[in-house]
C-alpha cells in the first residue's frame, strides 16, 4: 500500500536523522517541523507540486525530490544543504539556489529548463547535471572553480566555444563534460575530436564510449 501523506511523522522522534518516504503518492511536505536533526530527506517519485515546511531542517545535507510535479523552487531558506536533486519535474526555471552555497551536488535532468542561472554563488558546486532540458547556451558558471563534472547531453546548445569559454573558471578541476545529443556535439564529432581535446581543458566523455 502507498502511502498518500505524511500524515503521523509529528510522532516521530525529534533525534531523527534520515527520512525516506520515496515512491508513494504523497501530494504534500508536512508533519517535520520538529526534525531539527534530520539531515537526509528523500521524497522522490510522489506527487508533491510545493516545496515547502522545511525552514526548521537546519542541519539538513541532502533533499531528493525527483520525479514529483514541482514547478517553482523553494528551499525554504535552507543554506546547508550539500546535495539536491529535483530531477525530472516541471521547473522552467533555476532561480531559487543563489543563497543555499553549500551546495556541492545538483541535479535537475529531465525539466524545461531554458537557461542557466542563479549558479554564481554556488562556489562549491563539484557535480550539475542540467542534461535532458531546453538550453542554448551555458551561462553563469564562470565562479564555479571546484566544478568536476557537468552534465549538459540532450540539450540545444550550438557552440562548443561557449562552452569552452563558460568553464573557464573551471578548467583546474574539470575532468568531464557531456555534451551528447547537442547540436555542438554533432559538428565536432564530424570536424575533428581531437582538435577539441587539445583545447584549454579536456573534454572527456563528450560522447558515447565505444
Amino acid at each position: 500500500m502507498k502511502l498518500l501523506h505524511c500524515m503521523g511523522l509529528s510522532k516521530v522522534s525529534n533525534t531523527l536523522k534520515e527520512l525516506y518516504v520515496s515512491k508513494n503518492e504523497v501530494t504534500k511536505i508536512e508533519e517535520i517541523d520538529h526534525l531539527h536533526q534530520l539531515q537526509i530527506l528523500e521524497l522522490g517519485s510522489n506527487r508533491l507540486r510545493v516545496m515547502e515546511n522545511m525552514q526548521n531542517l537546519t542541519n539538513l545535507q541532502e533533499l531528493w525530490l525527483g520525479r514529483n510535479r514541482i514547478k517553482v523552487v523553494n528551499l525554504c531558506g535552507l543554506k546547508c544543504i550539500k546535495k539536491l536533486s529535483l530531477q525530472s519535474n516541471r521547473l522552467l526555471s533555476m532561480k531559487g539556489f543563489e543563497e543555499c552555497v553549500a551546495l556541492e551536488e545538483l541535479y535537475l535532468s529531465h525539466n524545461g529548463i531554458a537557461k542557466m542561472e542563479g549558479l554564481s554563488t554556488l562556489v562549491n558546486l563539484r557535480v550539475l547535471d542540467v542534461s535532458s532540458n531546453k538550453l542554448t547556451s551555458v551561462d553563469d558558471i564562470q565562479n564555479l572553480t571546484c566544478l568536476e563534472d557537468l552534465w549538459l547531453n540532450d540539450n540545444q546548445i550550438e557552440s562548443l566555444e561557449g562552452v569552452s569559454e563558460a568553464a573557464v573558471g573551471s578548467r583546474e578541476k574539470l575532468t568531464t563534460i557531456y555534451l551528447e545529443n547537442n547540436p555542438c556535439f554533432y559538428w565536432w564529432s564530424q570536424v575533428n575530436r581531437e582538435s577539441i581535446r587539445s583545447g584549454p581543458f579536456l573534454l572527456s566523455k563528450v560522447y558515447p564510449e565505444s
